[in-house]
């Protein structure tokens, strides 16, 4: 790869679409210029319907450097706790598409723009310099890694499939498959992207130009599958105990702290409970404001429980929750148990026995989607329950918990108090990442 990609992302999927363009836009099927407020909705018959006409797809590209265009009622947070819409502002092109009876508003434009946009909506633009350059690094590595990925799953033409059913088990991950009309998605199900919205500081231009083309690779010269997360809860997890069953060497188990080896056996249910209901030390174990906002957007600050947190369930709760989430009617909830646990103590398997139905599910985001009417913080909890509420069945339930995501490679919290101690971008990438190298692509 010698010159810099470009990349399309998948913003929104809605009936109806409402935008502005800021300036001149050149639309390629009728060679016109259009300029301000413009509405997209879909006919019965899977077409966009626009300016009074059907059309199969709209394409509209910049008719001039630095144009720019507004999305109305962008979902951010999908599913999380802090799910909200926002109208947010993008560079590059525009094209609506016709998805499952939906339009999806596709913003294409190069890898490198993009990433200044994602460096800015994971976290504070206002981040120290090598932390920022970090992530740029493993943003950029991941990002490309996904599109090979996409190229090898088009050129084997089989179905790429995340889950698997038994009438005893329900595992199921979520990565890449639901995304095949465009590269990533614009959530945190791929990386945040929003656009020029949170606007870049110099420093985020700096970052991004001083490591331009810059990834991690694996042992054998591949890109790495560089994944992060907001807190890991003190040890890393491996990648296969989130997704697809593949062991990346890079991707090993250990502390997120000066000494990387120091951790017990968190696959062993005793450890991982006293882990999880203890406080131990680490990079990411802080309450350091100024390191704190440097990590989290302004929505992202409303959790301050990420390190250890707690969720109360009374029966009838957390039986609502599963119904509904699940879609299965496991009747009243009378043990969640522990089948199997990764390496930073996340539930890889849980068990749900309920009084009509029992089911192990998994992988870790199964779990946290299943038990929560959003999102849990993480699968890395141990369950405590309350007296039996006179029908047979604990009255509630107590879930204690680690970290805030997958745990996955690059803790951010981590990396941005490794920042702020000093280290250079480097040190924190092998940190996370040990046994990778650097390389230019382009």
């Amino acid at each position: 790869m010698n010159t810099e990609p470009q990349l399309s992302v998948g913003i929104l999927s809605a009936e109806e679409i409402n935008t502005a363009l800021l300036a001149p836009y050149h639309h390629e099927e009728t060679h016109t210029s259009v300029v301000g407020p413009q509405t997209f909705s879909v006919t019965p018959d899977g077409k966009v319907a626009w300016q009074g006409k059907e059309h199969d797809e709209v394409l509209l590209t910049p008719a001039e450097k630095g144009a720019s265009f507004e999305v109305y009622d962008v979902t951010i947070g999908v599913n999380f706790h802090w799910e909200r819409k926002e109208t947010q502002r993008f560079a590059g092109s525009l094209k609506i598409i016709v998805e499952n009876g939906k339009l999806t508003l596709v913003n294409i434009l190069p890898v490198e723009e993009y990433l200044k946009s994602v460096i800015s909506s994971e976290m504070s633009a206002t981040a120290c310099a090598e932390f920022l350059k970090a992530h740029a690094v493993i943003s950029r590595s991941w990002l490309l890694a996904q599109i090979d990925k996409n190229k090898r799953i088009a050129d084997k033409g089989n179905e790429y499939k995340s889950y698997t059913l038994t009438d005893d088990e329900l595992i199921r991950w979520y990565d890449r498959e639901d995304h095949v009309n465009f590269d990533v998605c614009a959530d945190d199900h791929c990386q945040r992207y929003q656009g020029i919205t949170r606007q870049t500081t110099p420093t985020v231009n700096e970052v991004i130009e001083a490591t331009r083309g810059l990834v991690l690779l694996d042992e054998n010269g591949e890109l790495c599958d560089a994944r992060f997360s907001k807190s890991c809860g003190g040890v890393f997890e491996q990648f296969e105990a989130c997704w697809e069953p593949r062991h990346h060497h890079y991707l090993e188990a250990a502390r997120d702290g000066a000494n990387r080896t120091d951790f017990p056996d968190l696959t062993v249910e005793e450890n991982a409970r006293e882990w999880i209901l203890g406080n131990p030390d680490a990079y990411c174990n802080t309450t350091d404001a100024n390191i704190l906002g440097q990590v989290l957007n302004n929505y992202d600050q409303e959790t301050h429980d990420f390190y250890r947190w707690t969720v109360e369930y009374t029966q009838d709760e957390l039986a609502a929750h599963i119904a509904e989430r699940s879609g299965i009617d496991f009747g009243l909830i009378k043990a969640l148990e522990p089948v199997e646990r990764g390496t930073s103590g996340r539930l890889v398997k849980l068990r749900i026995v309920g009084t009509k139905k029992t089911l192990v599910i998994g992988k870790e985001l199964e779990i946290r989607r299943t038990l929560s009417t959003s999102h849990l913080y993480s699968s890395a909890f141990v369950v405590e329950t309350g007296e039996d509420d006179g029908r047979g069945v604990p009255s509630k339930f107590t879930l204690r918990g680690a970290g805030w995501g997958h745990g996955v490679g690059l803790c951010q919290i981590g990396a941005a108090v490794m920042g702020a101690n000093g280290a250079k971008f480097d040190e924190i990438l092998m940190h996370y990442f040990a046994g990778a190298t650097l390389k230019h692509l382009y």
